[in-house]
């Protein structure tokens, strides 16, 4: 079980003494949103804080982890904790607290999660994941309420982006909240936010994890080894959930396997291309999206290299030699973003259950046409000097 303390987060320093801060000087904003890239941890840090501001024998650094209130909050159960977020509304769900459960269990498994690992949590179809107007009348009501047994009622609001005009009417009780009531709302996109919800809160930027970070996370908690651990940090561009489940299916061989199918590719070798398919198409949909997006990754390596920005790249030793080589033989800047642009294309449809056969045989087919016959994509404003 994960203890949401503030030393279990990965990383985060800085923003651990900010918010500790906030308590110890008496200026914790009533209204407050985490705004951070995926994966940077800041749905456990909002958890954290509130434990912490709640724990009734808190230290100078952290909650103490063992007082009734920790206690509850460790498995989410405490009663002035309350959550929101988007879910998939059906007969059975009509507000968020409809599916508590499978939140606090995902949340005891892992306090890292995304979209993806939420929706996978429930039973989504293909329906639109939103907060919707009955769920922002339950937080009303339930914040309405007198505190059960702590100082400071909690609300967090995970994925505000997903509150459509309906968020207004949460207007006012973030304005003027009942007395001790703190909101943290934890979002990854800005834009996407409801701007007279931005208006209305203290912003906490929250900063993408740094590579050794991961790195080292990956090399002590999954006895990765240091190549592997680079590798994966690389890709996962500061993404903890995005390196968990790179470590997850930790014996993969991406780099070697999408080096070749551009070099099959560029020597127009039919028979290996089919045979490349078939395999592609047996691999999961996960794995294959993973692979599309190493590749992506790794020609957005290859335009840094084709740009003279050497210094920029991060890829790991083996890696960058086998970059360097289709950086100087096969590809130019052109190609890599048309290649780009098809792996991004078969990544949506890849998510929306496309045909994995049809799709992988038309990327490679794409990609004899863009690296040996340099027939770029119609709609693609490349000019070739």
């Amino acid at each position: 079980m994960h203890q949401m303390q503030f030393k279990e987060i990965i990383g985060q320093e800085e923003i651990k003494r900010q918010l500790v801060q906030t308590v110890a000087e008496n200026r914790v904003s009533h209204a407050q949103l985490f705004l951070s890239a995926e994966g940077t941890g800041s749905l456990p840090l909002a958890i954290a804080y509130a434990q912490y501001i709640n724990c009734l024998d808190k230290t100078a650094t952290d909650s103490c982890g063992v007082c009734s209130s920790c206690r509850k909050y460790e498995r989410y159960i405490h009663p002035d904790l309350h959550f929101s977020y988007p879910f998939f509304a059906s007969k059975d769900v009509k507000i968020a607290v409809d599916v508590l459960e499978e939140w606090r269990s995902m949340l005891l498994a892992d306090p890292y999660v995304d979209l993806d690992i939420w929706r996978s949590r429930l039973s989504a179809d293909n329906k639109q994941a939103n907060i919707n107007i009955a769920e922002c009348h339950d937080i009303i009501k339930k914040l309405s309420y007198k505190a059960f047994e702590a100082e400071t009622k909690v609300l967090i609001m995970w994925l505000p982006e997903y509150l459509e005009k309906e968020g207004n009417s949460l207007l006012k009780i973030i304005e003027e909240p009942p007395a001790n009531t703190l909101f943290l709302l934890v979002a990854n996109n800005q834009e996407h936010i409801l701007s007279t919800l931005l208006s209305r809160t203290q912003i906490v930027k929250i900063p993408k994890l740094p590579g050794e970070t991961i790195e080292d996370y990956l090399m002590s908690k999954h006895n990765l080894a240091e190549e592997q651990a680079a590798t994966y940090s690389f890709l996962a561009d500061g993404n903890l959930i995005e390196a968990k489940s790179l470590a997850a299916q930790a014996h993969n061989d991406n780099a070697e396997i999408f080096a070749e199918w551009l070099r099959m590719g560029y020597g127009n070798r039919g028979l290996d291309l089919v045979t490349f398919v078939d395999q592609a198409a047996s691999w999961g949909r996960e794995n294959q999206k993973n692979f599309l997006k190493y590749g992506i990754s790794f020609l957005r390596e290859c335009s840094l290299i084709l740009s003279g920005t050497n210094s920029l790249v991060k890829l790991p030793l083996r890696t960058l030699d086998t970059a360097r080589k289709l950086s100087k033989h096969v590809l130019d800047l052109n190609m890599a973003a048309a290649i780009i642009s098809e792996l991004e294309q078969a990544h949506y449809h890849i998510e929306r259950n496309a045909n994995p056969k049809i799709l992988f045989l038309d990327v490679s087919l794409q990609l004899v046409k863009i690296i040996k016959f340099k027939t770029l994509p119609k709609g693609t404003q490349y000019i070739y000097n």
